[in-house]
Order: structure tokens, then C-alpha cells, then sequence
């Protein structure tokens, strides 16, 4: 635990050192403000003070998995989620949630600006920091660190990539007003991706070669190995051609550690007591509000109001990010990874009933699918605890859980359909699937099946943001209908737009096709 709290002392450092350091917001802001006149010639004198502005950028990029912005598009649009307006008032905000939830999002919808700022300020900060470590006069002793963080430069840029297919590949730490970044091709991007996780993976530590308690969450080998399976998997799509023999030799290159071994329930993964003992968790985001090291508000967006009281919260969560039944109906009833979703009646964790009103026992909550995305009743919508509440120690509405980026469980998951997709219905890639689905009293496959691919995926991490990325690499994000997303989806929307305001200040971006 002690070098997990200095990691998130590290990282309220960095939120002063990168403000120091950084001129780069997006891709298109060229206001600079300088706080002050540390240099790396003055500061990068050893690795603890170097890590400590990495430790920034892993912040940054921790908004992919954070609920927030850079995560939002990963599941919204898809059939696992929606933000529907409600009946009070609330959530509403211009129809910018319903743009996704309808796949007609435009570019001037603000959620897809706020995403893009924030993915391209991560890429600016990572860029900077390395500029800085390149040019210390300790680099050669820094070289692990450079590869660091040029693998959280890739992730972040994994993520531009798959929202918006054709971005700039820009690794300066300053954008020079006379010359911005030009458009580049989706291919070009992901080959560029590839490259630099090929190249970070060589220069750093094997999870074996450290003391996994001290060095989490920080990336290894293995984590660039889960990342580069992850963009692979998905290769076809962003390239035309498929890497599934890559995506077994990445899984395998993760595999073969036996580093990693799934937790008895998928639950345990998103502890706030269990992270860094975790043997399933891979990759992750160091969380702790109490120390101002960010902050897990996954119970405060997506939670009835009378959790309050089932969980004991010291607020009132805010009844927003939903779902319908079609997550819910993938799940066969004995899987334990139902007990994560809340619908129907709902009881206290005693098993006493819920009530709206203490004086009615008639009045116990029961939460039922939404009829109108425009004006949803308060118990419309069900909700999902990701994140549990138990064992959290609580700054106001934000808990202290460490944000999960990759689990064992996917490694398994993506082994599985390569393997299926290059052979079939094997009994290797049947295994695979039932130790994940074993783990949670589901019943054994005795073969597979492409649908039993994707659903098995959805089962397992909903809300982790892959839900997109799957329905768009199975083509059931094109071809299929779901709550008020009533009509086929051209292929064009699997691509969100560049923003507006993007396109505004910079004349060298390229909006997508159709847009």
C-alpha cells in the first residue's frame, strides 16, 4: 500500500509540474501561458522526479475508463447505454445524449467536442513529457520512462483513432501556429499505434521482473502486450486487413507470465479494498480524492436517488446513465454477473425491500425499463453498479475505487474469438470461454458460435468501454435495432464526426465523409 499512496502523491505533483511544464491543449489551441521555469536541463535530475510528471499523463488518460469524457463515447450509442431525459428536468442538456443514443450525433455536439479535447490534451501532455525526458541530461537513464510513456501516448491515440478514424499524428510538444496538424489517414494512425507499442514493450519491465505490489498501476510489458491485442482485434476494421494470428501471439505473450488468473467474482475486480491485490487486473488508474489524486463518481452518475440509503451514501446519486433490457436478457438467470445490474424491485442488501416512504410498505422501489427517452420517470432506466460502494472511503460523491483499464478476462476473451475466426469452433477457443463464463455459475458452451462470441463479451464488460468497439467489429452496431435506435445505421456512423470547433480553428483538419 505504501507505494501505492506514493504514486498518488506523485500524482498531485504532476497536476503542478504539468501545468508547468505543458503548452499543448488540443490540436487546435495555441494560447500559451507560462507558469513557470522548470526545464528539464533544472528538474529531470532522477527517476522519482521524472516519474512523477508520467504519473500526470496516466491521469489524463485516465478519463477513457473514468466516466468521463474521453469514456462516454465508447458506450454511449451502443445497446448498453443511454442518458435519457427525465420528467424533472434533468439531463436533458440540448439532446447532445440523445445524438448518440439515435446515431445521429453531429459535430457540433458538445459531449463529442469535450471527448476529443480531452484525448488530445492527453496526447499533448505525454508529448511534452517526452520532449522532456528525451532532452534531460539523465536520458539514457530514463529510457523506460520514455517508453511509458509513449505507451500511454498510443492508447490515447488508440482512442482518437477508433472515434474518429482520420486524426493528426502530431508528437511535439508545441503546435507551431504557421504550420498545424494536417489530417492523417486511419491506417496511417494505426500503423502508428503499432509501432510505438511494439516499440515501448521492449524497453519496459515484464510483471514478473518487478514487485507487482510496489510497480502497480503502472504499464508493463504486459499491458502494452493486452493494448496491442486490443488494437489488433479490431484491425480489420480501421485497415481493411485482419491480424488475428497477432492478436494469439499478443494474448499469448500475457498467457505465458501465469502472472494472471481471474478473481472468484468479477465484482472483486472493482473493489476500492482489492486493486493493486488483484490477480486479474492488468492495467489500471490510481484513484484516492482524499489525497486530490482524481476522484470515481461512477455512484453519483448512475444511480437511483435511494441508494443513498441502501448503500449509506453521503449524497444522492443522480438517476442519469441507464440501460434497457437487452443487456439485461444476455445474461441466463444463475450468473452472478447480474447481481452487478439493478431493475425490478429492489431490496435493501438485508434482503428488506426498499421503500420510497418508510410509513408506506407498500411503496418499495421498483425500477422499470424507460418509454420515452425525452421524459423518463425516476424509476425508469436500469442502473449498474460497476464500481461497488463497499469499502469505499468517501471525499463527498467521490469514491476512491481504482479505474479498471484491462482485465485477464479479455485476454481470454480475445484469444478465444481469433482463434474462432481463423479456425472455427475449436475446443481450445470453447475452453477459453467457459473458464470466463465457469467463473460466474454460467453454464458450459459446448460450442461456439460468432453471437456466442459477442454476447459472452457484452456479458462481461459492461460499461468498460469495449461494448462499441465489439458491436462495430461484429456489424451488429450497423444491422441492428434496440431502444430509440429504431433503423439500420449506415457504415459511415461507425466514425463520429471531427468536431466543429476543431475544424474551425485548424483549416488543415478533414471532416469525415458525410458529415
Amino acid at each position: 500500500m505504501k507505494m501505492k499512496i506514493k504514486m498518488k502523491k506523485n500524482i498531485i505533483i504532476a497536476e503542478l509540474l504539468l501545468a508547468i511544464t505543458l503548452v499543448f491543449g488540443s490540436c487546435t489551441n495555441l494560447d500559451e501561458e507560462i507558469y513557470g521555469s522548470l526545464s528539464p536541463d533544472n528538474y529531470y535530475q532522477t527517476e522519482e522526479e521524472a516519474l512523477s510528471s508520467v504519473v500526470g499523463v496516466y491521469q489524463k488518460l485516465s478519463d477513457i475508463v473514468s466516466i468521463g469524457a474521453g469514456w462516454r463515447p465508447s458506450v454511449l450509442g451502443t445497446d448498453e447505454f443511454f442518458v435519457p431525459a427525465r420528467t424533472n428536468g434533468g439531463w436533458y442538456d440540448g439532446g447532445i445524449w440523445i445524438e448518440y443514443a439515435q446515431h445521429n450525433v453531429s459535430a457540433s455536439n458538445e459531449l463529442n467536442r469535450r471527448a476529443w479535447v480531452s484525448i488530445f490534451n492527453t496526447i499533448g501532455a505525454a508529448n511534452a513529457v517526452i520532449e522532456s525526458l528525451e532532452q534531460s541530461p539523465n536520458a539514457d537513464d530514463l529510457s523506460a520512462l520514455i517508453a511509458e510513456t509513449r505507451a500511454l501516448r498510443a492508447y490515447a491515440y488508440f482512442y482518437a483513432m477508433d472515434f474518429w478514424g482520420n486524426v493528426p499524428i502530431f508528437t511535439a510538444a508545441r503546435v507551431d501556429a504557421l504550420n498545424l496538424p494536417s489530417t492523417d489517414s486511419r491506417a496511417d494512425v494505426y500503423n502508428f499505434i503499432v509501432d510505438e507499442l511494439n516499440a515501448a514493450a521492449a524497453d519496459l519491465p515484464s510483471v514478473n521482473n518487478v514487485t507487482r505490489k510496489e510497480y502497480y498501476p503502472r504499464f508493463t510489458k504486459e499491458a502494452v502486450y493486452t493494448a496491442l491485442a486490443t488494437v489488433y482485434l479490431n484491425a480489420e476494421v480501421y485497415t481493411g486487413t485482419a491480424h488475428w494470428g497477432d492478436v494469439i501471439t499478443m494474448c499469448d505473450n500475457v498467457i505465458s507470465t501465469n502472472a494472471y488468473s481471474l478473481e472468484d467474482r468479477v465484482g472483486d475486480c472493482f473493489l476500492a479494498t482489492n486493486e493493486e491485490n488483484s490477480t486479474e487486473i492488468i492495467s489500471s488508474f490510481s484513484i484516492d480524492p482524499n489525497q486530490k489524486a482524481g476522484n470515481n463518481q461512477f455512484m453519483l452518475y448512475t444511480n437511483h436517488a435511494l441508494d443513498k440509503k441502501k448503500y449509506d451514501l453521503p449524497f444522492t446519486p443522480a438517476d442519469g446513465y441507464s440501460f434497457n433490457d437487452e443487456p439485461v436478457d444476455r445474461y441466463e438467470m444463475g450468473d452472478e454477473r447480474l447481481d452487478m445490474i439493478e431493475y425490478g424491485p429492489q431490496y435493501y442488501l438485508n434482503g428488506d425491500p426498499l421503500l420510497k416512504d418508510d410509513n408506506d410498505p407498500n411503496s418499495q422501489l421498483v425500477i422499470t425499463p424507460v418509454q420515452d427517452i425525452f421524459a423518463a420517470g425516476n424509476d425508469e432506466g436500469y442502473h449498474l453498479l460497476k464500481y461497488s460502494p463497499i469499502g469505499v472511503t468517501w471525499s463527498a460523491y467521490n469514491a476512491d475505487n481504482d479505474f479498471v483499464l484491462n482485465r485477464y478476462s479479455d485476454i481470454l476473451l480475445m484469444k478465444a474469438e481469433a482463434i474462432f475466426r481463423t479456425n472455427g469452433s475449436t475446443s481450445e477457443a470453447v475452453g477459453l470461454v467457459n473458464e470466463v463464463r465457469e467463473r460466474s455459475n454460467a453454464s458450459d458452451l459446448s460450442t461456439l458460435t460468432l453471437e456466442d462470441l459477442e454476447n459472452e463479451r457484452a456479458c462481461e464488460f459492461i460499461w468498460e468501454g469495449h461494448r462499441r468497439r465489439d458491436m462495430i467489429r461484429f456489424g451488429s452496431y450497423f444491422s441492428e435495432t434496440w431502444s430509440f435506435k429504431t433503423t439500420t445505421t449506415p457504415e459511415w456512423r461507425g466514425i463520429y464526426p471531427i468536431p466543429e470547433e476543431q475544424l474551425n480553428a485548424n483549416p488543415n483538419l478533414v471532416q469525415n465523409p458525410n458529415y
